[in-house]
């Protein structure tokens, strides 16, 4: 459920928008619920078309389209490796499966602990640096060997008090 809270979050954003243009806001809505839920649900997604005037469709589209998007609860750092083609010719792959292997998880599957997610992504617009990967939908990593890979995982567990 939606709280009038977030709604008013929601007013803010439909507010930049011509009024007969409120769907527009649907991107920011979906991020709000985001940051208050830690993902999207299938109800959250109805009461967004609702809020909004859209089909609820038209949503689910939305979600289903970026991956930012979260469709279910995500550990607490969610990686997105990106395995598109230039990052799969600079070890994407090697990188995706070297995590796999560290965290004992495959692909789409969360750490028993609840503290990383671990997802693929298409291109993060940084083939220079490949392979990169995306923590939490905000923090872009370079160069990812599997030394670097470790060190992050390594370091994310000690600012949690886990080894």
């Amino acid at each position: 459920m939606i709280s009038e809270a977030t709604k008013s979050r929601f007013a803010r954003e439909v507010a930049k928008y011509p009024a007969d243009q409120k769907q527009s806001a649907v991107m920011a809505c979906l991020a709000i619920v985001q940051q208050e839920q830690g993902f999207v649900s299938k109800d959250s997604e109805n009461e967004i078309a609702a809020y909004l005037g859209m089909a609820p469709i038209a949503v689910h589209e939305v979600t289903t389209f970026y991956n930012m998007y979260n469709q279910q609860k995500v550990g607490k750092y969610k990686l997105n490796v990106c395995t598109n083609l230039p990052c799969q010719l600079r070890d994407g792959m090697k990188a995706l499966q070297h995590l796999e292997m560290r965290l004992g998880i495959e692909m789409g599957e969360t750490t028993p602990d609840g503290l990383f997610t671990l997802q693929q992504s298409e291109c993060l617009g940084a083939c220079a640096d490949s392979p990169v990967l995306l923590v939490n939908d905000r923090t872009m990593c370079s160069f990812m060997s599997t030394d670097k890979l470790d060190q992050m995982i390594d370091g994310l567990r000690k600012a949690e008090g886990v080894s």
